[in-house]
């Protein structure tokens, strides 16, 4: 392919993006395959000669779409929301295009400085505390990592080898050996998954905090496990607290496990992937009320925040402890302007575990500038009226009742019954193909989760969304031994 027929195939494949976009909603949002579909579909080994892109395109159609859950669909209720939306796309090619790879500021200046100028600019939208940002004189910056899992991993990891340094700085005789099988951290029963996975790679224990009646932490609780864990000879080191929990979106009480947290010189970390974005609405960000306290900061513009995939921001108060736990320098990367006061924030091949770096603050750039900051207020307020909507059309069914606070976009609801008449209920919807749900458990029961996901989502989306869950939960109460 030449220069004359990318332009020509580039215009082709915008029209068949928008095109795919415009019309999603024709398409069952869950696909109708079984596993394995595929292998029969494409040749076992790779061609030896050059194919053309009008017949790559045909089996697109043949063989890609079929297998495709449509994420972007109004119909689409599953999980939380992916962004999307026409800049973040255009910048994303323009990103490809550039095709930098940005692992340190010699290697690309414009990739590294405009990743902490809008990490600021997110910082400054969220009314973070000046230490997190990199444009004042505190010691604290931001960085994109890939998703919200890679920022708990690096937060750990950098809490881990910070805690062994000021261990063996009250008894040079212990070795990392001895501190690293003592440490001990904690986070939510209601936690995402990641999180323990985190402390599997990290090779440090990690112990679920049992939640209150909402499904937050609270500080008597952490309190009490921490002084267990000091009498036993454990070494508590690391707490990631939830803002937005993925069964739920429960918020753990940060005012009062910072100070906690802070006294135990155990690090903060927060994850907020979901619900971060919210912040950006003054009448959502006092959820975001306690940050002061942490060490760390995150959540995925990629989700809520009309970026695509991925882009998750991730804030820390001292740099100079992830870069401590990360810096690895051989001659092939040092550049002459490295020393420099004026780039110290910019060495954010020390922030993360790949070296290489996409241009990915391009995306928030063309996203922040075509949309505002009203713009993506607007987006947000949206889908939670939205959530709201369909909250009361679930209240005002006797049928079901509300399983958690609806505090953003996601509402959690079951027929009241059984845990198997609820999952009935749930396979129904998915073989229906109309909509599509994920569940979640709360207290012991199995509970259906609906997120307001798409952007093209609309009033009417919710409310055909509810008439095809009740027609199908009044079919299957009808199936029912009376």
């Amino acid at each position: 392919m030449d220069a004359a027929e990318f332009r020509c195939r580039g215009k082709e494949m915008v029209d068949y993006i928008a095109d795919y976009l415009e019309k999603i909603e024709e398409q069952s949002v869950y696909p109708d395959v079984e596993p394995g579909y595929l292998h029969h579909l494409i040749p076992t080994e790779a061609p030896l000669e050059p194919e053309g892109f009008g017949e790559i395109m045909q089996d697109v159609e043949k063989v890609i779409m079929p297998g495709i859950t449509h994420w972007h669909s109004p119909r689409f209720f599953a999980y939380f929301p992916t962004g999307s939306s026409y800049p973040a796309l255009l910048a994303d090619m323009l990103c490809s295009g550039i095709g930098c790879i940005g692992f340190s500021w010699a290697a690309s200046p414009a990739c590294t400085e405009l990743e902490t100028v809008m990490l600021d600019w997110l910082g400054k939208m969220l009314q973070l505390p000046e230490c997190f940002l990199a444009g004042t004189h505190g010691r604290g910056g931001g960085v994109i990592q890939s998703t919200a899992s890679e920022a708990t991993l690096v937060s750990l990891l950098a809490a881990r080898c910070k805690a062994v340094r000021w261990v063996q700085a009250e008894d040079a005789t212990r070795s990392e050996a001895d501190i690293l099988s003592k440490l001990v951290a904690y986070t939510s029963e209601q936690a995402h998954s990641s999180v323990e996975r985190a402390a599997l790679i990290g090779a440090v224990l990690m112990r679920k905090v049992p939640t209150d009646d909402n499904y937050a932490v609270r500080e008597e609780t952490l309190k009490k496990m921490v002084e267990e864990d000091k009498a036993a000879g454990l070494i508590p080191f690391y707490f990631c607290a939830t803002l937005g929990t993925t069964p739920s979106c429960a918020f753990d009480c940060i005012p009062e496990l910072g100070p906690l947290c802070n006294r135990e010189n155990i690090w903060m970390h927060i994850d907020a992937a979901y619900a971060g974005s919210a912040f950006i609405c003054p009448e959502f960000r006092p959820l975001l009320n306690g940050v002061e306290y942490a060490d760390s900061f995150n959540f995925n513009p990629h989700k809520w925040l009309l970026i695509n995939f991925d882009c998750s921001a991730m804030w820390v108060k001292e740099r100079a402890d992830i870069i401590g736990a990360f810096k690895m320098e051989p001659l092939y990367l040092k550049h002459e302007n490295q020393e420099s006061g004026k780039i110290t924030s910019f060495l954010l091949q020390h922030w993360q575990i790949p070296l290489g770096r996409r241009f990915r603050s391009l995306k928030m750039w063309f996203v922040f500038r075509m949309y505002g900051i009203k713009g993506m207020q607007a987006h947000i307020r949206k889908q939670v009226g939205l959530a709201k909507e369909f909250e009361s059309l679930v209240r005002a069914d006797k049928r079901f009742e509300i399983c958690a606070e609806v505090v953003l976009g996601l509402v959690c609801f079951r027929l009241k019954g059984s845990n198997e008449l609820n999952q009935n209920l749930l396979k129904k919807i998915t073989k229906s193909r109309e909509i599509h749900l994920v569940p979640c458990q709360l207290s012991g029961l199995f509970v259906l989760r609906f997120a307001i996901c798409a952007r093209k989502t609309e009033s009417r989306h919710i409310q055909q969304a509810w008439r095809h869950i009740t027609q199908l939960a009044f079919e299957l109460l009808q199936e029912q031994p009376h």
